[in-house]
């Protein structure tokens, strides 16, 4: 039986959630990349532990960390007031990462998280979330259109020599 935990991520968190982001995207998106320096710099740049304790204090943003038997195993991130190009409304956020390791999909952390993030949005006022996923990842857009989202638009992302195409997703709250 697991154990789970989730809870506001605190700066001290910075380091195992700069973890989780690495290890989590490299299990993800990790084989896309032909230069392995872009991969290197792209998580220096993204998964700092200096970067989510900056983004831990910025007052848009909300990070969750979720725990299975007190092991560190996944978080969230909402960004607050976050417009999207595809969405005309002002009162928008963006679910800005769910992120879980592998390993620890089966026991649904991924869901929870989501409905922690969700119900914060709606707590706070907001009207509409949004994401990005990258349009071959079959298992997340599956998991968001599940759980309400639908496709608003299409739009590309560059790292290192990579372009990958996204598609963005709402969902009414």
């Amino acid at each position: 039986m697991n154990t789970i935990e989730i809870r506001l991520a605190k700066k001290e968190d910075a380091p195992s959630i700069a973890l989780l982001g690495r290890v989590t995207f490299t299990e993800t998106f990790g084989h896309f990349f032909r230069d392995p320096k872009d991969l290197i710099d792209y998580y220096n740049s993204t998964f700092s532990v200096q970067k989510i304790e900056d983004g831990i204090k910025k007052p848009n943003n909300i990070f969750w960390i979720a725990f299975a038997n007190r092991l560190p195993v996944g978080y969230a991130k909402l960004k607050l007031n976050s417009n999207s190009e595809f969405i005309e409304s002002k009162d928008v956020c963006q679910l800005q990462k769910i992120y879980v390791l592998k390993d620890f999909l089966s026991i649904k952390i991924g869901f929870k998280l989501q409905d922690i993030l969700l119900k914060k949005a709606k707590e706070l006022n907001f009207n509409k979330v949004w994401l990005s996923v990258l349009n071959s990842n079959a298992r997340a857009i599956n998991f968001y259109k599940k759980n309400g989202f639908e496709k608003i638009g299409d739009h590309d992302f560059q790292i290192g020599k990579e372009n990958f195409e996204f598609i963005a997703m709402k969902k009414e709250l």
